[in-house]
């Protein structure tokens, strides 16, 4: 990857005349079924950008409350685009009731207009959970009777490719626009991409370009993109594996708080009993005195697994945070 980076050939993208960046977005929007692709900085712009160019001043999009875009994008796309989020309760499997959105979808006069049902697939802080192709497509019906888009967040998209054994172009099949993620499991430095029609990718250029976006030499980072689409993707099964080995040994661990069932890619978030006398961030700074990095979920501890860990490193995590417990503060 990092030699790919050092060899790329590069040229103007804000121009479109790079021709790694060009061959990037070929790949990716061949990927995932669309007819073109744009890249992005980073997976809260690809959000930004898709969005921003799907709806006008005074729209609505549908979110869950455990989404990225409403917990962890400072508001963005409220601020930048006049855009109304309004937010539904996401079930533990990363779900939003049918019910909830055929009742959410709102044109009247005195209303925001819903433009947009966005969902997040996998769902990062519902555990990784990966929503089933069935609900995916009740959902683009229930878009579809009224006239709705319908856009993926798929940061992670491919984890759920991987678990669902279900190619990623069926997953995108039901969306307006999709993007996804380079620099999570997939493992490059930096970047994500945009895919829809190209009259979209045409409009959502101009929509980067105004983010802040637009990149000249990008191919130094593209480079690494591609590497990564090629060579990174079914690899990402024996991140799940090593997630599974984490969440079944924690839940051998006295003070331990999880559900190893609702573990299905590389996302094991855990909680501690209050009786063991630690709390999340404590523990956490404990770990990290270890070696041992996770980050917090609201009160509980988070932990991913990517191409760097290996099954020594779930060993000694689940040693050290047994011996912590036991020994208490």
């Amino acid at each position: 990857m990092r030699r790919a980076m050092a060899e790329a050939e590069v040229g103007d993208d804000v121009l479109g005349d790079d021709p790694t960046v060009r061959q990037l977005e070929e790949l990716a929007a061949a990927r995932v079924g669309k007819e073109a692709a744009l890249f992005v900085p980073s997976g809260i712009m690809a959000n930004l950008v898709s969005l921003l160019t799907l709806t006008g001043r005074h729209d609505e999009v549908i979110v869950g409350d455990q989404s990225h875009i409403y917990t962890s994008e400072v508001g963005g796309l409220s601020l930048l685009g006049s855009v109304f989020l309004h937010v539904l309760p996401n079930q533990p499997d990363g779900t939003i009731p049918l019910e909830r959105l055929r009742g959410a979808i709102r044109n009247q006069v005195y209303t925001p207009r819903t433009r947009v049902i966005s969902l997040e697939n996998t769902h990062n802080r519902c555990s990784g959970a990966v929503l089933p192709m069935e609900y995916l497509y009740a959902v683009a019906e229930v878009a579809k009777a009224n006239g709705v888009m319908l856009h993926l967040d798929g940061a992670r998209l491919f984890n759920a490719s991987v678990a669902l054994n279900v190619p990623p172009e069926e997953i995108a099949k039901p969306f307006t626009v999709v993007n996804f993620c380079f620099s999570k499991g997939l493992g490059a430095p930096v970047g994500s991409i945009v895919c829809g029609e190209r009259a979209f990718i045409q409009e959502a250029r101009r929509t980067r370009r105004m983010l802040g976006g637009g990149m000249r030499q990008a191919g130094v980072l593209a480079s690494a993109c591609i590497v990564a689409l090629n060579t990174m993707v079914e690899r990402l099964a024996e991140d799940h594996a090593l997630a599974r080995q984490l969440a079944e040994g924690l839940a051998d661990i006295s003070g331990v708080q999880i559900d190893p069932a609702r573990v299905q890619t590389n996302i094991v978030i855990f909680g501690i009993d209050p009786t063991t006398g630690w709390d999340a961030p404590r523990l956490l700074e404990r770990l990290k005195a270890e070696g041992i990095l996770l980050s917090l979920s609201g009160t509980r501890l988070r932990a991913v697994t990517h191409y760097g860990i290996t099954p020594r490193d779930i060993d000694r995590t689940l040693a050290v945070l047994r011996q912590i417990l036991q020994g208490r503060p």
